[in-house]
């Protein structure tokens, strides 16, 4: 007991050193944004703020601005932003310096002098990666991911890093070390997750380009929950090393790396920047495939598949209305709209996306949270964990017709065998294949898909993680999906939410139908999806969308 007080007293003696550490960041960026003020008082901070990225990237390099008024305006900032959502975990004190040395470049970037924001998981030289685990503290990364090598070689400046939930493996945003992060449009939401940090960020305008990674719907939740762009490219399109993982190894679904913006410009040029010759040499793995101008500015009428509903999680009136809508204006701006249908939803959340995350029972995920002082909300997940195979096979039958567990339940059912996990490996090749087949039958260009939304309140997204349906799909698919807000919560939706009854009237859909109560004046996106490598594509699909 000694032993265990002792331990437990460790822990929580390196959380009080992490909180003072963000502590310390938050005064570091006040005092910084505080001399700045003092040495030039003239500074329109607010014109600077108001820019959009593809503008003041210009105003950057041609020299009409200069960097240090834009660093320090998006420091003041982000730190607003912070003090009011909690979303920033640490500063990048080492930004300053490259602040100063990028004076000195000679070839500018495409990105020359932009502030940029990182999720705590993207490894940055000399900063912990934490995913919300004490025990990865104190272990700084020995160098920058390649993502964050060629942002600073196109002249990025990353300036801070962001708040994620313990693991990554959930779309809202809390651990033990930093807290809970809040929606900066209504403080009683969540930001949606794991890109938590990045959402509240950009969403309330402290950063102008952010950098989170997606396995299940992490960049488009909190995109979609905070009202901005975000695009979740192919998996290997932009490189993954120096990036953890919540689940290392697993191939059944796919994880990627991906920006975060106000708008669809913003999107596509840090695209253009990312996928350059230094992407391709510091990672040999990642395609050298350049940003297709020509299919990003086509204008050509586009043959769009669409569906409002994947008959698995039912859709709040807002998806709904913002599905048809989109669809209409589509249709009014001259493309071709075509309903399509999906089928097997159910089984391919529980088979590919659960069975295929957990193979191993849930063992290696249980095993990160091994001596942390919290399960974060995990509780019946680490009991089913634990308990024998029989009794996790009995409930798993008993639930079945019920839908009740399922997700839980299904997470640790059974223990895959190798076999087993190759013949999964081979089932998921097979459905893309068939999507594909699908897909092209009816000659799509890009597909129109509902995101769930409105925000959901702070600590639902734990409750339900059955509503990943909409995003994990093409995370399963690896197919490029972006999200654009396209409306806002009416006070009609609100009402027509009273019959909200859901596909199994069972207590997930009591509990989301909560979760989607009140929501009024909320933002509501739509997804945008294009097939594999097609990213160009699925962000000019998203810029018409936007421009409607």
């Amino acid at each position: 007991l000694l032993l265990r007080w002792r331990r437990r007293r460790g822990l929580w003696k390196k959380v009080e050193e992490a909180r003072q550490r963000q502590e310390r960041s938050l005064v570091q960026m006040e005092m910084a944004v505080r001399r700045f003020r003092e040495q030039h008082p003239s500074v329109n901070m607010t014109s600077i703020l108001s820019l959009p990225l593809p503008e003041l990237s210009k105003k950057l390099r041609d020299g009409s601005l200069p960097p240090e008024h834009v660093f320090y305006a998006y420091v003041g900032k982000a730190l607003q932003i912070a003090t009011e959502t909690n979303c920033i975990t640490e500063y990048l004190q080492e930004s300053e310096t490259q602040l100063r040395k990028a004076k000195l470049t000679e070839k500018l970037g495409l990105l020359y002098g932009v502030p940029v924001s990182i999720k705590d998981s993207i490894d940055c030289q000399g900063h912990d990666s934490t995913l919300g685990f004490i025990k990865n503290l104190n272990k700084p990364a020995a160098e920058d991911s390649v993502v964050v090598q060629v942002l600073r070689r196109q002249g990025a400046i990353p300036f801070v890093k962001t708040n994620v939930p313990q693991s990554l493996i959930s779309y809202d945003c809390k651990n033990l070390i930093f807290g809970q992060t809040f929606n900066p449009l209504l403080y009683t939401r969540s930001p949606g997750g794991s890109s938590g940090g990045e959402g509240a960020l950009v969403g309330g305008g402290g950063s102008i380009l952010g950098f989170g990674t997606d396995v299940g719907g992490s960049l488009r939740f909190p995109a979609a929950f905070c009202g901005i762009c975000a695009l979740k490219p192919t998996g290997n399109r932009l490189s993954k090393k120096g990036i953890i993982s919540g689940v290392v190894g697993q191939k059944a679904v796919v994880a990627a790396v991906g920006p975060m913006a106000k708008d669809v410009e913003s999107l596509a040029l840090c695209m253009r920047a990312l996928l350059c010759e230094d992407m391709f040499n510091l990672d040999s793995t990642v395609p050298p495939l350049p940003f297709n101008e020509e299919v990003y500015s086509s204008t050509q009428p586009l043959r769009i598949g669409y569906y409002e509903t994947d008959f698995f999680t039912m859709p709040s009136p807002a998806m709904r209305r913002a599905v048809r809508e989109t669809k209409q204006l589509l249709e009014d701006a001259g493309h071709t709209l075509v309903p399509f249908e999906l089928t097997n939803v159910d089984y391919m959340i529980f088979n590919f996306c659960v069975r295929g995350m957990f193979a191993d029972g849930g063992a290696s995920f249980l095993k990160k949270f091994k001596g942390e002082l919290e399960k974060s909300g995990m509780g019946l997940f680490f009991w089913l964990a634990k308990s024998p195979s029989w009794l996790k096979t009995l409930l798993f039958w008993i639930a079945k017709p019920f839908h009740l567990l399922m997700p839980s339940v299904g997470f640790v059912s059974f223990f895959s065998t190798v076999d087993e996990v190759w013949s999964l490996h081979h089932e998921i090749e097979e459905f893309c294949y068939q999507f594909i087949a699908q897909w092209k039958k009816l000659n799509l260009d890009v597909m129109l898909c509902p995101m769930l939304g409105p925000a959901l309140g702070i600590g639902y997204p734990g409750k339900l993680s059955v509503a990943v349906s909409y995003t994990m799909l093409y995370n399963a698919l690896d197919f490029p999906a972006g999200v654009v807000p396209v409306t806002m919560v009416t006070d009609e939706d609100e009402e027509e939410l009273k019959g909200y009854k859901g596909y199994f009237r069972d207590w997930w859909d009591r509990t989301l139908a909560k979760a989607f109560h009140g929501s009024v004046g909320l933002p509501v996106a739509v997804q945008c999806v294009a097939l594999p490598w097609q990213e160009e594509l699925c962000l000019r699909f998203m810029k018409e969308v936007e421009t409607l």
